[in-house]
Parts: C-alpha cells; sequence; structure tokens
C-alpha cells in the first residue's frame, strides 16, 4: 500500500487528498502521476526519518520522471539524505546533478557551501590550512551563487563572508 495512503495524522491526509484530487484533474500522464505518487512518499518517508524508503521511492520517481525540472527536486531530495547520513561526497554529486537540471535552486548552492566549510572545518582541527583554504574557498564561491539567487537569505553566510573578506 502506497504510504500516502497510510498517514495517520490529519494533516497528512488532508494534503494526500488534495494530492490526490489534483492528480485526477490535472492534465498529466499515468507515469508523471505515478512518479509524483513515489515523489510524495519519498517526502514523507524523508520526514520521518525512514532514509531507506525515502531512497527506494525517490529512485522510482527518478526511473518514471522525465521532466528536468521535477527531475531536480528529486535529486535534490536525495543529496538532503546523502547528507544527513554523513555521506558528503554522494550528497555533492546528487545536488550537481540536480543545479545541471535546475540552476536556480539556492538551497543545493546552500547545502554545498555548508558541506566544503564542514570540511574547511575539518582540515583546519587536522593542521592542514591549505587544504582548509580551498574548502573555504569553495563554499564561498556557492555561497555568492546561492545569495545572487535569494538575496537576503543566508544571512550567516553572507556574514561569513564579510568576515573572512571573501564577499566582492
Amino acid at each position: 500500500m502506497p504510504r500516502s495512503q497510510i498517514n495517520g495524522n490529519f494533516i497528512d491526509k488532508t494534503s494526500s487528498i488534495v494530492a490526490n484530487i489534483l492528480l485526477r484533474i490535472i492534465p498529466t500522464t499515468s507515469g508523471e502521476k505515478e512518479a509524483f505518487t513515489y515523489y510524495r512518499d519519498g517526502m514523507s518517508a524523508q520526514s520521518e526519518g525512514n532514509y531507506a524508503e525515502a531512497l527506494q521511492n525517490y529512485y522510482e520517481a527518478m526511473r518514471l520522471e522525465i521532466d528536468p525540472y521535477d527531475r531536480s527536486y528529486i535529486l535534490y531530495n536525495i543529496g538532503l539524505i546523502h547528507t544527513s547520513n554523513g555521506e558528503h561526497t554522494k550528497a555533492l554529486e546528487y545536488y550537481f546533478r540536480a543545479l545541471e537540471r535546475n540552476p536556480f535552486l539556492p538551497q543545493a548552492f546552500n547545502n554545498m557551501a555548508v558541506i566544503c566549510h564542514y570540511r574547511g572545518e575539518q582540515a583546519i582541527r587536522q593542521g592542514d590550512s591549505e587544504i582548509a583554504e580551498a574548502w573555504s574557498d569553495q563554499a564561498a564561491e556557492y555561497w555568492k551563487q546561492a545569495i545572487a539567487l535569494t538575496p537576503g537569505n543566508y544571512i550567516e553566510a553572507h556574514n561569513w563572508l564579510k568576515i573572512t573578506k571573501r564577499f566582492e
């Protein structure tokens, strides 16, 4: 049984009902509807911390979804799961793939910057200032892109760029 049919709380049930109505009235193919159902079930599983189930749903949605814009959000969510699991290399790969399909995802740039910043901090703790600087420079580039797409967001990143004299 699809996850969308077993959600227990009122908000999830209401959202599922609205989504099902929209799926019936919006002109889409059965493949697109099925892809959306897997995506929605993946988001539900992800929000509950069921990452393995979420990934299965996202991979199935990727198999069915043909729209690049919609695929970008699936890839982004897969990246989020890998980030949560500490699999930063995989996460970066999925964020890159999401941005290839939709270069207007500031949250992907932000998450990539966070990973690079984290790796820079790790390098500092390990005493490798050259590697730390390279990771920090990369984080700065990603944060600049995120900020350019959504001025006013990512205030802490903006302040970090100013403090470290990386903001132009």
